[in-house]
């Protein structure tokens, strides 16, 4: 009996310590955060709320500086703070030559750091605001940096910011603050400094030994100096040329080893960036894989040439026929269709549209070009059925290679040349007295020969 007393007794104790354990996982469960390690994120995230607001400049950034992955991981494991600065910012506000340093892509890291500077692991409300009493509050950014929250004069401030909108999003995972200016963290600041003091550093090109003029025992008088990235004096067609290359030597510029542009580099980064942004594998597999146009691509780029590439996307590439593709050099030459000798920005082609209503650009197919007007507010190449449109501008811009995404494949267009034919022309030539007839006819009228005058009349 005692044993079954004590045993009835143990069951019970297993049951209730089984029902305790359950209801305590759930609690939890409840009260955590929905985790995004699948990849996948609510859409009453912070995250997809910042992505459809007001702040789009800032949002670009993000996606540039492929953190979307990296802050996905951060919300699933807590709530997060993003200083979101207006537009106007980073549009007008901004040093132009410091946004160009962080959107080269060798300043990847520089472009991450700012961002995550603008970001904290926590939730911290208007309402959690430090006050004036209590001074300035340290909070850890996800840049592995810190920021300070002050509460002066009325106004709230993160670091030297002011906060314009506060709780401007609110989120289950987070909230965002509309802040008035840029935030630089300081290691960013001087890379941005490093970098300026090396590019005001002029290269300077080899010179060879002074050549003695045989006819006048006197140097030759030396060329005139080439300035730093000044573009090479042949055309490009000429560096195109089959055969050993016949273009200068390499155009003086800030970077690469012996201080000239690095084109085999910047190539693998203009097509590294295709791939990462997705819809564009179709044309970095042929510049790649199928031609040996990047190795070509880099080779000019070196050499000072500046390129600007028309990618169409894989949904226009998957149309061409295999007609189109059989031909020898077909794929080379749709490419160089592609490929204009200038380094246009989507700014600067629609500019130049709406200015002169129709360009026409150079190509590397020479001596074909590419038509471009406005349309629908965008930039539209070519005519009629084989049209296309600036469908995702600047997905690339280094200062020596942009990259314009299109919706379509191109093609020179047929011009049918018609000979003239020259049709003779009758050319009524007027009868005209001879010098000795008219001195007669003047003599005859002055006599009064009245018959002679008629027949000459």
């Amino acid at each position: 009996m005692d044993r079954r007393i004590y045993g009835g007794s143990a069951a019970i104790n297993l049951i209730l310590s089984l029902l305790l354990f359950s209801s305590t996982s759930a609690l939890s469960k409840k009260n955590q955060i929905p985790s995004s390690g699948s990849g996948q994120i609510n859409s009453n995230s912070v995250l997809v709320a910042l992505l459809d607001s007001r702040y789009t400049e800032l949002s670009e950034l993000v996606e540039k500086a492929l953190l979307l992955q990296t802050l996905e991981e951060a919300v699933g494991r807590h709530n997060i703070t993003i200083f979101a600065p207006r537009n106007e910012a980073l549009e007008r506000d901004l040093d132009p030559e410091f946004k160009r340093f962080l959107l080269e892509p060798g300043n990847l890291k520089s472009l991450q750091t700012l961002l995550m500077f603008h970001i904290i692991p926590n939730r911290v409300g208007s309402d959690q605001w430090p006050n004036e009493e209590s001074g300035r509050v340290k909070h850890d950014t996800l840049g592995s940096d810190h920021v300070h929250l002050t509460n002066g004069d009325g106004k709230k401030m993160v670091d030297s910011a002011e906060i314009i909108r506060p709780d401007d999003l609110t989120r289950p995972d987070g909230l965002i603050h509309g802040i008035e200016r840029l935030l630089i963290p300081r290691s960013v600041q001087e890379d941005f400094n490093r970098r300026r003091s090396l590019q005001s550093i002029s290269a300077v090109l080899p010179e060879g030994a002074p050549e003695v003029d045989p006819r006048t025992n006197r140097l030759k008088k030396k060329p005139a100096p080439v300035p730093a990235g000044a573009p090479p004096a042949l055309p490009i067609q000429s560096a195109m040329a089959p055969g050993p290359s016949l273009a200068p030597a390499p155009a003086p510029g800030p970077g690469g080893k012996h201080h000239h542009f690095d084109g085999e580099a910047q190539v693998k980064d203009f097509i590294h960036t295709l791939l990462h942004y997705g819809g564009y594998n179709e044309m970095a597999d042929i510049l790649v894989n199928l031609t040996s146009l990047a190795t070509e691509m880099g080779r000019l780029v070196s050499e000072g040439y500046v390129l600007t590439v028309l990618a169409p996307n894989d949904e226009a590439m998957a149309k061409l026929t295999a007609d189109q593709l059989s031909e020898p050099g077909a794929p080379e030459q749709i490419v160089y269709y592609h490929i204009i000798p200038e380094y246009q920005t989507e700014e600067s082609m629609y500019n130049s549209v709406r200015r002169f209503g129709k360009v026409k650009f150079d190509t590397l197919r020479f001596p074909h070009k590419v038509a471009a007007k406005e349309a629908d507010g965008s930039v539209k190449f070519g005519d009629g059925e084989r049209s296309a449109y600036l469908f995702d501008p600047d997905i690339y811009t280094d200062g020596r290679i942009s990259v314009q995404g299109i919706d379509g494949v191109l093609f020179p267009e047929v011009e049918e040349i018609v000979e003239s034919v020259k049709k003779p022309v009758k050319k009524v030539v007027q009868q005209r007295r001879g010098k000795l007839l008219e001195v007669t006819c003047r003599m005859l009228g002055a006599i009064g020969k009245d018959s002679y005058l008629s027949k000459c009349l």
